[in-house]
C-alpha cells in the first residue's frame, strides 16, 4: 500500500507543506461549551485571529512564499472573522475545510454530517470557497467523516498519522476515497505552547520545539518524504514563536531540492507521478 519512495516536481527531495489551524475562539468552545462564558479564555483564540494572521502573513511573504501555505478555517471562524480569511486568500494561500465549530469526531452521523455541511456553506458563503482539502479537529475521524469527503469530491485529506508519504483512501466498498496527507503531534505547535488553566502544561522554548520540527526534517529528509508542519495561530503567533517560524523556514532552505507546496498542490503532484 505504501511506497517510501515519492516523486516530487522538479526532482524535489521533500515536500513542504506549511499549515495553520486557524480555530480562533472555536479551539476553546469546543473543548469545553462553558468558555463561552470565559473572555478571557476566548481571548487566546481571539488573538490568533486579530494578531496571529497578519503575522504569519507577513512572515511567509518576507519569506518568499506567497501562496504556497494551507490554512484549515473552520466555518465558524470564516464567518466571525471573515477579513482575516480574505487576507489569507489575497496572500494567495490555499483555504481548507477544518469542520463548523471545531466539535471532534464522535458516534452520531448527524452531528459529523452537520459539522462538514455547515462549515462547507460558511467558507463558500463568506469568501466564495470550495475547499479542495479536509483537516478533522484533533485528527479525530470516524467512518462518517470519509464517506462525506468522498460524497463532496474533497481532493485530500490531512487526519492520520499512519504514513510521513501521501497515499490514497480505499473505502470499505472498495471505491476510492481522498489522497491522505499525513502528519504527527510531534510536528504540532499545540503540544509544546498552548496553555490552559483547566488543562496546564509545560511551556517549551523555541529551542525545544526547533530541535524537535528539526531533526524530524532532517530525517523525513534522508528518508524522502511530506513534511507537514501543523501550526495554529494563537500559538506560531506569539512574537518569540513568529521568530521560531522564521528560523524554521530558513533552516530547511539550508537543504537543496526542497519544495514548499500548498496541500492541494501536493495531492495533485503525488496522483499525477503515482496513480497515472
Amino acid at each position: 500500500m505504501f511506497d517510501m519512495s515519492v516523486k516530487w516536481p522538479r526532482g524535489a527531495r521533500v515536500a513542504v507543506m506549511l499549515t495553520f489551524d486557524f480555530d480562533a475562539e472555536t479551539l476553546w468552545t469546543s473543548r469545553d461549551p462553558d468558555n463561552a462564558r470565559r473572555p478571557g479564555v476566548l481571548s487566546q483564540g481571539r488573538y490568533g485571529a486579530t494578531v496571529g494572521v497578519p503575522k504569519i502573513l507577513d512572515t511567509l511573504e518576507e519569506a518568499d512564499l506567497r501562496g504556497k501555505a494551507t490554512f484549515f478555517v473552520p466555518g465558524w471562524t470564516a464567518e466571525n472573522h471573515t477579513d482575516r480569511v480574505e487576507r489569507i486568500l489575497k496572500g494567495g494561500h490555499e483555504v481548507a475545510h477544518h469542520s463548523y465549530s471545531h466539535r471532534w469526531a464522535g458516534d452520531s452521523e448527524q452531528d459529523s454530517i452537520e459539522e462538514m455541511e455547515k462549515g462547507l456553506e460558511a467558507l463558500k458563503r463568506t469568501v466564495g470557497v470550495v475547499p479542495k482539502g479536509y483537516r478533522s479537529p484533533a485528527g479525530e475521524v470516524n467512518e462518517v467523516l470519509f464517506r462525506l469527503l468522498q460524497k463532496h469530491n474533497f481532493l485530500y485529506d490531512s487526519s492520520l498519522m499512519d504514513h510521513i508519504n501521501p497515499y490514497r483512501h480505499k473505502l470499505p466498498d472498495g471505491s476510492k476515497g481522498p489522497i491522505e496527507l499525513p502528519w504527527h503531534w510531534s510536528l504540532d505547535d499545540a503540544p509544546f505552547a498552548l496553555f490552559s488553566i483547566k488543562n496546564p502544561r509545560p511551556i517549551f522554548t523555541n529551542e525545544h520545539m526547533l530541535k524537535v520540527f528539526q531533526d524530524e526534517f532532517r530525517e523525513i529528509y534522508r528518508w524522502g518524504g511530506l513534511f507537514d508542519l501543523v501550526m495554529h495561530p494563537q500559538v506560531i503567533g506569539r512574537p518569540s514563536r513568529i521568530a521560531l517560524l522564521r528560523e524554521m523556514i530558513a533552516f530547511i532552505r539550508t537543504f537543496p531540492q526542497v519544495w514548499f507546496a500548498t496541500g492541494t498542490e501536493i495531492a495533485t503532484a503525488w496522483s499525477e507521478a503515482h496513480e497515472t
